[in-house]
């Protein structure tokens, strides 16, 4: 159930985000003030006032999203959900959104002009984050793991041993959302430089088994960059079946977008069901105007 619901916000997120309303916010916004990475989260306003508005609009997108999931009759998101990771790109300037687990990262070119600098920006919103568990203890969820998987903490419900989310903020499982699952992303500001090459998203099936360090070198390494993604995808695959023999693989998505590249997006996911991967028609995961990019990445099954 959850492929579906992923594959509802796939479609309608990056619409409610690209309005015409939403993208004449974009060019009138003062970028300046995104010199440097900046935060805008539920609980912090570390940045500057001139960007608190183009939060905003991620935040009502985002739970513009979850209420459609909520009133849509053809799929039920009581114990179902997607994570989502949003990225939009107007002019150099960056803007990362996400809920869940799913992540985004920059790679950037060292002084020596051959190795990377990898930096993570995103937040892996997982139960047991201090910040998370507070507001999940405060709302009577419970947030504990499994004896067979002790690192993973799970969001269970106070009176019963379910659903065992393994994440604090997603779109949909409205089972847990009167007790701390939240819908609010995490929202983070950049400034492109002329150094920074590319920026990965992806499903945690991908940074489960590989460092961002690894998902960046498989990415520089490859030579056509419309096939990036799928080299992510088939070495996240290989790195499941040699380490974990006995557990089912999660699905992977990814989406490699080239800062330095116009209109250069590579993206791939993999579809465990049918043990295979294959190249997604970008069009589907992103929309573009002349100077605005939205590209999502979503989970396809929690």
């Amino acid at each position: 159930m959850g492929h579906l619901v992923a594959h509802k916000v796939r479609n309608s997120l990056s619409r409610f985000l690209s309005s015409e309303e939403n993208i004449s916010l974009l060019v009138s916004t003062k970028w300046q003030a995104c010199t440097e990475r900046g935060h805008l989260d539920s609980t912090t306003t570390e940045s500057s006032d001139d960007l608190v508005p183009l939060r905003n609009v991620f935040v009502d997108c985002y739970e513009r999203m979850d209420n459609e999931l909520r009133t849509q009759a053809q799929t039920d998101c009581e114990f179902s959900g997607t994570t989502a990771v949003t990225l939009l790109i107007q002019g150099r300037n960056l803007v990362i959104a996400n809920v869940g687990d799913s992540r985004a990262i920059l790679a950037s070119r060292k002084a020596d002009g051959l190795s990377l600098h990898v930096e993570q920006l995103t937040v892996d919103f997982k139960p047991d984050l201090p910040g998370e568990l507070e507001r999940i203890k405060n709302c009577k969820g419970r947030v504990f793991a499994l004896e067979d998987e002790p690192e993973v903490a799970r969001l269970w419900l106070p009176h019963e041993n379910r659903p065992g989310l393994a994440m604090a903020r997603a779109l949909g499982d409205f089972c847990l959302k009167e007790y701390g699952l939240s819908a609010i992303p995490h929202v983070c500001f950049r400034r492109i430089d002329e150094d920074d090459e590319f920026v990965v998203l992806a499903t945690d099936g991908v940074w489960d088994v590989m460092s961002n360090e690894e998902v960046a070198n498989v990415v520089k390494n490859t030579e056509s960059k419309g096939m990036a993604a799928k080299k992510v995808v088939d070495a996240a695959v290989k790195k499941w079946k040699r380490n974990f023999t006995h557990v089912r693989m999660d699905d992977c998505a990814v989406v490699c977008h080239f800062l330095n590249q116009k209109h250069s997006i590579s993206v791939c996911y993999s579809d465990m069901s049918q043990s295979s991967s294959r190249l997604m028609n970008s069009e589907l995961l992103h929309q573009e105007s002349t100077t605005n990019t939205v590209a999502p990445c979503l989970d396809r099954g929690i």
